[in-house]
């Protein structure tokens, strides 16, 4: 039985990293998508990026571009992660 518990322990703090990792990206997302795009919109169109204000750029596209560099970073810090724990490939 305590053969089970390191492994127990490690599976743990496997998962605790991975959602950890999850629901800070899903925050940055949030926060982009839906903050910037809709929330905070009235104060970035005060600002312009190629002659649009930058609430509307980020409802339009700006989102999508963070979403992106988003994926890029999970699938490479998710491999760090499973070398940390001995899970990669």
């Amino acid at each position: 039985m305590s053969d089970q518990d390191p492994n127990a322990a490690s599976a743990g703090a496997y998962w605790k990293a991975n959602i950890r990792l999850l629901v800070t990206l899903m925050a940055i997302w949030f926060l982009v998508s839906f903050g910037a795009g809709i929330l905070f919109r009235p104060f970035l169109d005060q600002f312009m990026i190629g002659g649009f204000p930058l609430g509307f750029w980020f409802a339009q596209q700006g989102s999508i571009y963070v979403f992106i560099v988003l994926i890029f970073y999970y699938a490479w810090k998710m491999k760090k992660i499973e070398r940390e724990f001995d899970l990669d490939d």
